[in-house]
């Protein structure tokens, strides 16, 4: 069966550096995460930037924005539209922001739009369940999905053809599910509310990552069947990989920032500066830890290189797939 790995994942050795600004350190920073409450670019926004920056004091504070529609369009739209010059806003961007780009579905824009500063973390997939489903791995959920599939809907925080919808379908077609698009997928403005569904049962599962659902797990509210991580994780050392399971598939998404486009080239390197002191601090590695994060740090001009990359290695696999046209 041929080996399906979803984009690779690249390391920086970037080591800590002191940082010399040239200009005043940012002042009371906003940071919007293109979404509500409980997700992954909420927890971008919270965790390393409003808690870190300004426990390092890099800068005075920050104040966070969840800012709601189109899969991260709305704010996408908004910094390139209007914020477009705005030297003290930063916002959470990850691999599904990648994904929606790469599928015209922040219709207009492109990765061009902005600056991608850096990334401090990588968040590997999941597919989890209600604790009282009754499916005890991840190949009884997928044979149940090809004998009933709209009876056992998928929920996630991307959009149909977005970074957790493709997950999933990465892994069903390495099931040799017949038809991918019977797959019934229902898409939710953040992971926490997707997560609701399966602890309800309204759902039968959910695909995310792994941030998004350890206080869920904590709490005995979910099973996790699987993790799309090429080995297991120390924050679930119970739960198999995928590839455990015969389903060779890794699923990584990472955390980053991005900057409005047209603010001083001193500026964007001093975010850089400051999202490279971030992901260097011990601070932030024992919160990454924690909240089941691997190790990805890549800042500035490589970091970008990488996004525009991706972006066309996503649109290759969508096509692939069928959600757009070749």
């Amino acid at each position: 069966m041929q080996k399906k790995i979803l984009l690779p994942i690249l390391i920086s050795s970037s080591v800590l550096l002191t940082s010399h600004f040239s200009m005043a350190k940012p002042g009371n920073v906003e940071c919007i995460a293109p979404a509500g409450a409980g997700g992954g670019w909420d927890f971008t926004c919270r965790v390393p930037a409003a808690q870190v920056m300004t426990q390092l004091d890099l800068v005075d504070s920050v104040r966070v924005t969840n800012m709601s529609g189109a899969g991260g369009g709305k704010a996408y739209a908004y910094v390139v539209s209007e914020r477009g010059d705005d030297q003290d806003l930063i916002v959470a961007g990850s691999t599904a922001t990648a994904a929606r780009l790469a599928q015209n579905v922040y219709s207009g824009f492109s990765a061009d739009d902005v600056r991608w500063a850096g990334a401090l973390g990588s968040d590997y997939g999941v597919v989890a369940v209600g604790k009282d489903s009754n499916f005890q791995s991840l190949g009884e959920l997928i044979n149940a999905l090809k004998d009933n599939p709209r009876r056992n809907s998928i929920v996630g925080a991307s959009s149909k053809g977005g970074w957790d919808h493709l997950k999933f379908l990465l892994v069903a077609k390495e099931a040799q599910y017949p038809d991918l698009s019977r797959i019934n997928y229902i898409a939710f403005d953040n992971g926490g509310q997707a997560l609701l569904e399966v602890i309800s049962g309204r759902a039968a599962a959910f695909t995310g990552d792994v941030s998004e659902l350890l206080s869920q797990e904590k709490a005995d509210n979910i099973k996790v069947l699987a993790v799309l991580a090429p080995e297991r994780l120390d924050v679930l050392p119970d739960v198999p990989t995928a590839k455990e399971l015969g389903y060779d598939v890794i699923g990584a998404n990472w955390r980053a920032f991005y900057v409005p486009k047209n603010i001083p080239d001193a500026r964007y390197s001093q975010w850089v500066d400051i999202i490279k002191n971030v992901a260097e601090s011990e601070e932030w590695q024992d919160l990454r830890d924690k909240n089941g994060l691997a190790e990805f740090a890549m800042y500035g001009e490589e970091f970008e290189e990488f996004v525009s990359n991706q972006v066309s290695d996503i649109k290759s696999i969508s096509e692939e797939l069928g959600f757009i046209s070749q």
